[in-house]
């Protein structure tokens, strides 16, 4: 006779430790995302006279910033000398800036400011062009602002470095740098870059090199040519991960490129670097690098391999630091997926010898990320 076994009986069976029958249930995987939308208004016209600035700013429609930049149009002739980048950071609306208090000073910043100065020369033909990369992350859905300042610099032909961290756990998506007052005309940014809050970059004073990953700090430099204090001050800002954000697994790598000059008065050039195609997979696939972010300087060169150090002139300043094409051009309005970074460097009216153009990009993989 043949023996029937109930529903009741079979179930019951499953439950009990040490049977032969076994449920599995897969796990279900979900997959980590992320890109970057890169947005921006056009220019701002100014600023049109001496020793004044003009702020402009770029949204994000979707997403949160990771990083911004700025671009100068300097005129043509010798009054575009005087015009000069002094400030890129995040803001909570696109009119307010992050400082007061330092510390974590902001979350999930959708806003992009960007400051162009002028010292003794001035054309109607300056303008200032902000650019925003927004990060749409089913796993970054949040971010947060840590601001970090320092008095000066006020001494001239001098420098000021400050150094703003990431709370431990966290992930560093991008930064930026921001000098007050406008009407100290030979005072502005002169460095903004990615960095280690440890010894082996002196806490923050050597950048972040080509090829290193998930640097935790982000850099300003204040630079002054003549050397007038008004409560002379350079700001620093890291934007990071959220602090509910699980972080397991995220990456980040630096690129970085550093070209000598430019050293000729009235002159400028550019340096461009890029995100490239990361190593191969378990699967043989290729590594998956998002640019989030990505950073400028004008040095006296080896900025990886030693303290920050300013260029032979004063004078020289950056005037721009943005996402673009291979060949060191703007993207536009909307740009999906940007993958280069580009420093503009512009050498004042005196010549500016031992100086040299440096470049970053941050670049983001989630292609390994183990989420929950």
């Amino acid at each position: 006779m043949k023996k029937r076994f109930s529903r009741k009986s079979v179930l019951a069976k499953l439950l009990i430790p040490g049977a032969l029958l076994a449920v599995v249930v897969p796990e279900i995987a979900y997959a980590d995302t992320a890109s970057v939308t890169v947005m921006t208004p056009g220019p701002t016209m100014g600023p049109a006279t001496p020793f004044t600035g003009v702020s402009s700013h770029a949204d994000c429609g979707q997403g949160l910033v990771s990083g911004g930049g700025v671009n100068q149009a300097t005129g043509s002739d010798r009054a575009g000398n005087g015009n000069h980048v002094m400030g890129i950071a995040p803001s909570a609306d696109g009119v307010t800036e992050y400082t007061d208090a330092t510390g974590v000073v902001g979350t999930d910043a959708k806003h992009w400011l960007a400051f162009g100065g002028s010292g003794s020369n001035s054309s109607p033909e300056f303008s200032t062009t902000p650019y925003a990369v927004c990060l749409s992350s089913n796993r970054i859905k949040h971010t947060q602002v840590v601001m970090n300042k320092a008095a000066g610099p006020s001494v001239g032909q001098t420098a000021k470095t400050v150094v703003a961290t990431c709370p431990t756990g966290t992930v560093l998506l991008g930064g930026g740098a921001r000098t007050t007052p406008a009407s100290v005309g030979s005072l502005k940014p002169i460095a903004s870059f990615p960095t280690f809050n440890d010894a082996a970059h002196d806490f923050g004073q050597k950048a972040a090199a080509d090829g290193e990953g998930n640097p935790d700090s982000w850099t300003a430099v204040g630079g002054i040519g003549g050397g007038r204090d008004s409560d002379n001050t350079t700001y620093a800002y890291a934007i990071c991960s959220g602090a509910d954000v699980n972080v397991r697994g995220i990456t980040t790598t630096v690129r970085f490129r550093e070209l000598s000059g430019p050293t000729t008065a009235g002159t400028g050039q550019t340096a461009t670097v890029g995100c490239a195609e990361g190593a191969r997979d378990r699967d043989g696939a290729r590594e998956h690098h998002v640019l989030v972010s990505g950073g400028a300087a004008v040095s006296g060169g080896n900025v990886t391999t030693t303290d920050f150090t300013k260029a032979g002139s004063g004078g020289t300043h950056l005037i721009g630091s943005f996402p673009s094409d291979a060949d060191g051009t703007p993207v536009s309005d909307g740009t999906a997926a940007a993958a280069y970074w580009t420093a503009g460097i512009h050498v004042g009216g005196s010549p500016s010898p031992n100086t040299y153009s440096d470049v970053w990009a941050l670049c983001l993989n989630l292609d390994h990320a183990d989420g929950e």
